[in-house]
């Protein structure tokens, strides 16, 4: 029995495997990860001296700017010998930006082309998470802001209270006795990847403009992280150790070797955002294309699902239904949702009472609202050109959308969600 389970719980292991791995692929793919993490790239070349710059301002007025240093040796270590050569030529380029005299317009530039890098960075994550309206200019400003200035205050002040800590002589003595020194060695060892974690979980439940919930995020964060330092070491053993680039590139190795490194940790950072994503909406993993394209019919059912929903909160006096809790209560991804709405409430048969939660209640009273109307809505939305058919046809055309009237009649919204509709009768197939 052990053994059966152990042999079921490694097939799982493998289909769960083999299902991220084709994920992976389609989102890579069909997704455009791959060209986003490619513009991150040219993105993060044009703002990071502009962004340092920024925090290097603001953490040299707290005097903990000298742990950036470590910070970027830290981030550059697949590089190997090549790290502190990068890192000591950004540092003297942020150096030579005098913030100070830039003037006010000149330092509105250099924050906007720092800002610039996050905008890019969240446009990425929203369509990960299929969102399609970012920040606010507010909240922009204010996340953003907070982001930069506030950040990288609290992280390089905790590393510096961290290190002054240890300098202490109460706790050199501790060290000093087992097994605090083991433990010690052992923290030392796993710090680097308990901090990229948290980064990375940081970045997951942060940037999306849609809540993200906190296990999802760490459980992206663990992965991601752990990806990154292994495919670190894979990188440092495979592409920096070997002599060809530097043989066929001369000085331009060192720098085309940074923006491959830098490529794939943009595309590391993507990919987690995608587990976070699918942890939080496993039914997506369901359908067969990033985007699901439903029936003529399924949309019609979805159509009177959604109606029958938003008119029963109507009637039973409770909260109005959001977008995303119509999509949790039926299971169904919020696109094709967003997409039925829309349509419903072109036709007048539902409304938008809060355009920043997307809260729908019903357009009219639910005696007036016939579900022929409903099914019309949708069977008639979209571009409607004139076809040339034959009469005969013609004629069939007008007897199939009669067929909608004849089967409905005058049933309404408040009959359905009443439950006092008779069942419809069913036509063969």
């Amino acid at each position: 029995m052990a053994h059966l389970n152990f042999t079921e719980q490694r097939q799982a292991a493998a289909a769960g495997l083999k299902l991220l791995l084709r994920i992976s692929l389609r989102e890579f793919n069909e997704g455009g990860l791959k060209f986003r993490a490619m513009s991150l790239v040219y993105t993060s070349l044009l703002a990071l001296a502009p962004l340092l710059a920024v925090s290097f301002s603001i953490l040299k007025a707290f005097g903990v700017h000298n742990q950036i240093q470590a910070l970027l040796t830290e981030l550059l270590a697949p590089l190997r010998g090549n790290a502190q050569e990068v890192t000591d030529k950004i540092i003297t380029f942020v150096d030579n930006i005098q913030v100070g005299v830039l003037g006010f317009v000149g330092f509105l530039t250099l924050f906007y082309t720092a800002v610039s890098l996050l905008e890019q960075v969240e446009e990425c994550f929203n369509h990960i998470w299929r969102v399609a309206k970012p920040r606010s200019l507010y909240r922009r400003f204010s996340d953003y802001l907070s982001v930069i200035m506030i950040g990288p205050v609290l992280l390089f002040s905790g590393l510096g209270i961290a290190a002054s800590m240890t300098s202490t002589a109460l706790v050199q003595r501790l060290i000093a006795l087992e097994p605090f020194g083991t433990v010690y060695y052992l923290a030392g060892l796993i710090l680097p990847y308990v901090l990229m974690i948290a980064a990375f979980t940081f970045v997951y439940a942060f940037i999306p403009n849609t809540p993200v919930k906190l296990r999802p995020a760490l459980i992206g964060g663990v992965c991601a992280g752990l990806v990154w330092k292994a495919t670190g070491f894979i990188f440092a053993v495979f592409i920096v150790d070997s002599a060809q680039y530097s043989a066929i590139y001369s000085g331009f190795a060192v720098i085309l070797v940074a923006m491959i490194w830098l490529y794939l940790s943009w595309l590391i950072l993507l990919l987690g955002g995608v587990m976070t994503f699918y942890i939080q909406f496993p039914h997506y993993l369901s359908y067969a294309s990033r985007s699901p394209r439903l029936s003529i019919r399924s949309q019609e059912q979805l159509g009177l699902l959604l109606m029958h929903l938003i008119g029963r909160q109507y009637l039973q006096g409770g909260a109005a239904c959001t977008l995303q809790s119509l999509s949790e209560t039926i299971n169904m991804p919020w696109e094709p949702v967003a997409a039925l709405l829309a349509c419903l409430q072109q036709h007048g048969l539902v409304v938008v009472i809060d355009g920043d939660t997307k809260t729908y209640r019903p357009a009219h009273d639910t005696d007036t609202i016939l579900l022929r109307d409903i099914i019309r809505a949708i069977r008639s939305d979209g571009d409607q050109p004139a076809l040339q058919a034959t009469d005969s046809l013609q004629a069939l055309f007008s007897e199939l959308d009669g067929s909608i009237g004849a089967v409905l009649q005058e049933r309404n919204l408040r009959e359905l969600v009443s439950a006092k509709i008779a069942a419809l009768p069913t036509t063969p197939t």
